[in-house]
């Protein structure tokens, strides 16, 4: 036995992003962690596959632990990594930055944090207080535009909600909670044991969908929009709305149902392929069972080419059951804490103070008005773009991916043509690395303590459970010291991360000592009063404390007057993808199948933990599942090679034949390097979010170096 001493200690995983973290119990001996388990009493939990590989990340060969610059020219396919010191990569970075901002101004660097989202407060108060209001996330192709499209027709933010004790039904919408938060799934069963009905929408047969659905509707890709108009057009049909609630607190209901009126369920089963009979069956289960509450993706619907208005299709549907903001319905907090999810707040950000002074220097404004208007993030989608016109010349990555992005590679050559870059991370990733001037060693989970974990009203501190390995740092120290170094000490606590948690910490009365006190069990700030419900009637959702929602008519907006304003459809239309078998026959005679990419896998995290063993083994190469149909039509055998080929490119991945997915559609997972199905998708973005088109291409999928005709 090991005489070294031991102890055991807390922290919580980052190895997918949810947010807040699943909880972690440590038993390490001496500086060496050697047994992760999973946290008691704690918000979040169990451990997935992927937190259980977390020392397999910690102790990594290929870890990246020191600084790194490239020796050769931008372009040369071999970066020539040498190692440096901090204070040379410190004094590189602020040179080159005040170079640019000196040259031609602040706003030429961009500052970008991809995943982990962690250090988001901390960079945002960089880029603003060097004087760029170009600080992005990888959030302008996840969730910000379900949270746009929220805000436009409630006036706030929701993505949904969890069912409770009341909930009648529960509609989950292309969320596959089985692996995208596997923790959540017994909870739902559990619900569903309690008598909750469970509606899933989702084109595949997933973990959630065998688990917990009592209804399920398989739909093409890419018409979620058509199948929430279809639902809406039964609702009113049948009178399975609530009418009381859309005369009283609705915008737009006489112009919608009309509307509506166009997809009666034999056009949506034409649109949609699913059949006209589940449609209205499921219309008159969330009617039997109130009140619906529901639980959408935070990306699937919206990566389409009309996506955002597919989304607030979804978003009027629930506001007609009328269970908005009531028990077992859709509920919001009363009394929510003044921090973000990433444990940060716009005092902190410095977003209240200095980005409205920076907005017009925005390099989004022009292109894509109602996310500027809703975002402080910048909409990165059309990085070359940006890069081309010189409206960037350097940027500051943490966590980034350039494999992100379709077309990855025009993204590359954008970051290589920057006059400087500079990327945090764990490791060396070439498909990224490979085209900035230095890198720097991020310290993981277990070696930092920002930010903050928030459940609620309860908080609880992460302390770091060893010292980083070599010369890594955590990615919040970076910031503060980048900070330092160019300039702004005062501004940025000369580093000391502690005080600047504290800062951030003061508006809920608490300090990190506080929260050390409290150690494991975390501390619970008191609300001011009782939790409510039915705000909108009481004036707490508006600022001017008068009743209804926070939009420009004081109603739930199913006719945006925001989006009349900047010229777009004030209704959620429904457009067909721009590359369909119903929009483009021609194209989808010669690429039958519809392109379902971007899904989550159990193992891994988009371009993540693939150098994992234990995870990799559990898919050792990028797939495509197929149904039998499908692939008997093309002699394709299980486990085969495959090109998988679109109008716009081409990749070569294994076949996994499954009934799981629809007929006439395929799915494959992102993120293999090897076989980058980003690569081969159309830069077609949706002209209010921005977003790209993950999930309605046209594809075909044959043997392995069969020439297509």
């Amino acid at each position: 036995m090991s005489m070294a001493a031991q102890r055991v200690a807390y922290s919580y995983c980052d190895m997918c992003n949810q947010v807040p973290k699943c909880g972690m119990k440590l038993h390490v001996e001496g500086d060496r962690i050697v047994r992760v388990e999973d946290r008691e009493n704690y918000p979040a939990g169990p451990l997935c596959i992927k937190g259980l590989a977390i020392l397999e990340e910690q102790y990594h060969p290929d870890r990246l632990l020191y600084p790194l610059k490239r020796t050769t020219s931008k372009g040369d396919p071999n970066p020539g990594w040498s190692r440096i010191s901090w204070d040379e990569a410190y004094r590189t970075i602020a040179a080159k930055l005040n170079e640019v901002k000196t040259k031609y101004g602040p706003e030429k660097v961009g500052f970008f944090v991809g995943d982990p989202k962690e250090p988001r407060p901390a960079v945002q108060r960089l880029a603003y207080t060097f004087g760029s209001p170009n600080y992005g996330t990888e959030s302008s192709l996840c969730s910000r535009a379900t949270t746009m499209a929220s805000q436009l027709t409630f006036g706030l933010v929701t993505g949904g909600g969890r069912p409770t004790k009341e909930t009648g039904t529960c509609l989950i919408w292309t969320r596959n909670l089985a692996h995208t938060a596997p923790f959540e799934i017994e909870r739902l069963r559990l619900a569903k044991k309690q008598g909750v009905k469970f509606v899933v929408v989702d084109p595949r047969i997933t973990g959630t969908v065998q688990q917990v659905a009592d209804l399920h509707l398989r739909l093409r890709p890419g018409t979620d929009g058509a199948l929430a108009l279809g639902m809406i057009h039964v609702m009113v049909k049948e009178g399975l709305f609530d009418s009381d609630f859309a005369a009283r607190w609705t915008s737009g209901f006489p112009e919608l149902a009309k509307y509506a009126e166009e997809f009666p369920p034999e056009e949506v089963e034409r649109i949609t392929g699913v059949p006209k009979e589940p449609v209205e069956e499921a219309v008159r289960l969330l009617a039997m069972h109130r009140p619906v509450t529901w639980i959408g993706s935070p990306s699937a619907t919206v990566h389409s080419s009309n996506g955002l208005q597919n989304h607030r299709a979804i978003l009027c549907l629930m506001a007609l059951t009328g269970d908005f903001d009531v028990p077992g319905g859709l509920t919001i907090p009363t009394h929510p804490l003044p921090i973000h999810m990433f444990g940060g707040n716009a005092e902190f950000t410095r977003e209240r103070d200095l980005l409205p002074e920076l907005q017009d220097k925005r390099i989004d404004k022009e292109r894509f008005p109602v996310w500027a208007r809703f975002n402080s993030e910048i909409q990165m989608n059309l990085l070359p773009e940006y890069v081309q016109e010189g409206q960037l010349k350097a940027m500051v990555m943490f966590g980034a991916n350039a494999m992100m992005w379709p077309q990855s590679s025009r993204y590359q050559e954008a970051i290589g043509r920057l006059e400087f870059a500079v990327a945090a991370d764990y490791f060396l990733r070439p498909w990224t690395h490979d085209f900035v001037d230095l890198v720097l060693p991020a310290a993981m989970a277990l070696e930092r303590m920002n930010p903050i974990a928030v459940f609620g009203r309860k908080i609880y501190l992460r302390e770091p459970v060893i010292s980083p390995l070599g010369e890594a740092k955590p990615d919040w120290v970076i910031a503060l010291e980048i900070g330092c170094h160019l300039g702004y000490g005062t501004e940025f606590w000369n580093g000391d991360e502690t005080q600047a948690l504290n800062s951030i910490l003061r508006s809920v009365g608490l300090t990190v000592e506080d929260l050390r006190t409290g150690g494991a069990d975390g501390v619970t700030v008191s609300a001011s009063g009782p939790e409510l419900f039915r705000k909108y009637e009481k004036g707490l959702l508006r600022a001017d404390g008068k009743p209804g929602f926070d939009t420009p008519s004081g109603k739930v907006e199913l006719a945006s007057r925001i989006l009349t304003e900047y010229g777009f459809d004030p209704l959620p239309r429904y457009r067909e993808p721009v590359e369909s078998p119903l929009s483009t026959p021609e194209i989808a005679r010669e690429f039958p199948l519809i392109l379902n990419s971007g899904s989550r896998v159990l193992m891994f995290t988009h371009s993540k933990l693939r150098e994992l063993p234990s995870l990799r083994k559990l898919m050792p190469c990028a797939v495509v599942n197929i149904h039998p149909r499908d692939a008997e039509a093309q002699a394709i055998r299980q486990n085969e090679e495959v090109d998988l080929e679109s109008p716009h490119g081409r990749i070569r991945v294994k076949a996994n034949i499954t009934e799981q997915v629809l007929p006439g559609v395929v799915d494959v997972s992102h993120g293999w390097a090897d076989a980058n199905v980003n690569e081969i998708v159309a830069r077609y973005f949706d002209p209010i979010s921005g977003f790209p088109a993950f999930k309605e291409g046209l594809c075909r999928v044959t043997r392995a170096g069969r020439q297509s005709s």
